[in-house]
């Protein structure tokens, strides 16, 4: 999976160095501006997979991590060590949190290594017209990847709570992936104004608010407290239900 997710910043440098896609002014946020910094691969990139991709891995890695030991017959043998629930759960946990970091590190690493082999590197113009220097807008972009991670860690709670309630890994995965989804459908009808600051994936694409000058971390904390909300709640309904579970397998 995280190859899969290399691959995409690749496919889309490619495709703009073959045939200038970032002259029509349509696509994806930044892809006019890769042709100007190779940085902007890594924004493209993840402007694309922050909808899809990245939440269907996370969604496969949260769904597998209590489920798959089950349909793997060791959830048993891994409670018989003297671990305790609550430590499986929390280690499980720190395992999809860490693949949500390594996604978006793979997605950023490999847009910027291509962008800077195909196109020119330098001085960087942000979204508000000010041009920083190339180390500063690495910095930006780091700060744009630990954004996107920490959005990424309330549907790490969910897949959680998901796979506690089945053996069947697959069916935790679907269905962690099918609450993304509609979040996100939710998050585009209008008339749900009201319930879009509620859901979970409502901040995932604001990461734009650290290519400006000054940075604004009014979005960055909003969604941070949002996250840890779902990681609290879901959190809590993993433990209740998998400290009552009959573990048989």
């Amino acid at each position: 999976m995280l190859a899969a997710l290399a691959a995409v910043p690749i496919l889309i440098a490619i495709a703009v160095r073959v045939t200038r896609a970032g002259d029509g002014g349509g696509g994806p946020a930044f892809l006019d501006r890769i042709e100007n910094n190779g940085l902007f691969v890594v924004f493209v990139a993840l402007t694309v997979c922050v909808p899809l991709f990245l939440p269907l891995t996370v969604g496969v890695v949260a769904g597998d991590t209590i489920a798959g030991e089950a349909s793997n017959g060791t959830l048993r043998y891994l409670l018989i060590a003297p671990a305790g629930r609550i430590r499986l759960l929390v280690v499980k946990y720190i395992g999809a949190a860490a693949f949500c970091l390594a996604a978006t590190l793979v997605v950023c690493i490999a847009g910027a290594l291509i962008g800077f082999a195909l196109f020119p590197s330098g001085s960087v113009t942000i979204l508000s017209g000010d041009t920083v220097s190339l180390a500063n807008a690495l910095g930006r972009s780091l700060l744009v990847a630990l954004y996107v991670t920490v959005s990424l860690l309330g549907l790490s709670a969910i897949g959680l709570f998901v796979s506690t309630l089945t053996d069947v890994p697959v069916g935790a995965m679907a269905a962690t992936i099918i609450l993304s989804v509609a979040s996100e459908v939710l998050g585009q009808l209008p008339q749900l104004d009201w319930l879009h600051p509620w859901l979970f994936s409502n901040y995932w694409l604001g990461f734009g608010d650290f290519l400006r000058d000054p940075i604004s971390w009014s979005n960055f904390g909003t969604n941070a407290a949002l996250q840890a909300g779902y990681l609290i709640v879901f959190g809590a309904l993993a433990y209740g239900r998998f400290a009552a579970k009959d573990i048989l397998s």
